[in-house]
């Protein structure tokens, strides 16, 4: 749901400065506050906060009616994010959602042993320390992942069927991200069970990626798989335009970067993922603990291939793919 417009001019004050919205004491007392900590930016996370609202409003709260969101957004500086969740314990905040991987929600569950906190993230959060398990979280966080292991694999098979020729694939990751170690684990395990070479080429911010293709170009890698990250997903436009650029058919695991350029994607649906982290976090509003809130797992996923950017590519996409195909960009 869409903020009245007031609101959305606060959002935009605040977003900034990665501050919070300013609301009145009065108000406050009267309305649950949740932390919103998000590893991005907001222009390009729209259509997601937009999701996370929905979901918010299912369980009766409405942003600007009757709770108060305080926004704390990193634009990509991960350093800034123990200071941000730090300052939403401050404030005493009700609750409070961990956006963009493992980085804010481990600054978040660094910050507070209290405050019930929901995550949105692609690595298991049972390695990284934030549950005890998926099905009885325990302490005082949950959320909903993004990306599964089968989901690696299939993404690398698809890449492999869209380009049979490649013998080396490229795979560009965000080695700051807390999530990198354990999606270069899959990665390399789906690529040692299709016999794949794999060049891993790192970039942990937009600064990097035109060397980062550099590389990819210099190594004659003919495919590049983008592993999952707030930066990539942030960012999708520019690294479209450069696959472009260097003529590399490239997979993504979420639509919104096919959208953008890219050749294909398949993951997740990332409305729904904050959509269900919309709901979790209105359920705790009203009382429910993170222990008895399981981990949410992705069960619906989505190939997307955008013909536009494989006739650019002088790619033909074979026929069995574009029929498994959820949406085909023409």
């Amino acid at each position: 749901m869409t903020p009245p417009e007031p609101l959305a001019r606060q959002c935009g004050d605040a977003i900034s400065a990665g501050s919070a919205v300013t609301w009145p004491l009065a108000a406050r007392a009267q309305q649950p506050v949740i932390g919103y900590l998000a590893n991005s930016s907001p222009s390009t996370f729209t259509q997601f906060l937009t999701a996370f609202r929905r979901g918010l409003s299912e369980g009766g709260f409405v942003e600007g009616q009757n709770v108060v969101i305080e926004y704390r957004w990193s634009e990509g500086q991960q350093d800034r994010l123990p200071e941000f969740a730090a300052d939403l314990v401050r404030r005493q905040v009700a609750v409070i959602v961990a956006s963009g991987g493992g980085a804010p929600a481990l600054a978040a569950k660094a910050a507070t042993a209290t405050i019930p906190i929901v995550f949105m993230g692609g690595t298991d959060p049972v390695k990284l320390g934030l549950v005890e398990s998926l099905a009885r979280p325990g302490g005082n966080a949950t959320g909903v992942l993004n990306v599964s292991t089968e989901v690696t694999a299939k993404r690398l098979a698809l890449l492999r069927e869209l380009v049979p020729t490649a013998t080396l694939i490229a795979v560009l990751r965000n080695p700051a991200s807390p999530d990198a170690g354990g999606q270069l684990s899959e990665i390399e395990g789906a690529a040692r069970t299709l016999g794949q070479q794999v060049q891993i080429v790192e970039a942990s911010s937009e600064r990097d990626f035109e060397a980062a293709f550099a590389t990819i170009a210099r190594v004659h890698a003919p495919a590049l798989f983008v592993s999952a990250d707030p930066l990539f997903t942030g960012q999708r436009a520019q690294l479209a335009a450069l696959a472009a650029q260097y003529a590399i058919p490239a997979s993504y695991s979420f639509r919104e970067l096919a959208v953008a350029g890219g050749l294909m994607s398949y993951g997740v649906d990332l409305t729904d993922v904050y959509h269900q982290a919309g709901v979790y976090a209105g359920r705790i509003l009203k009382g429910s603990k993170p222990p008895d809130l399981p981990v949410s797992r992705p069960t619906k996923f989505e190939l997307v291939i955008n013909l536009k950017t494989a006739k650019a590519l002088w790619l033909a996409i074979p026929p069995g793919v574009l029929a498994i195909a959820d949406e085909v960009i023409e």
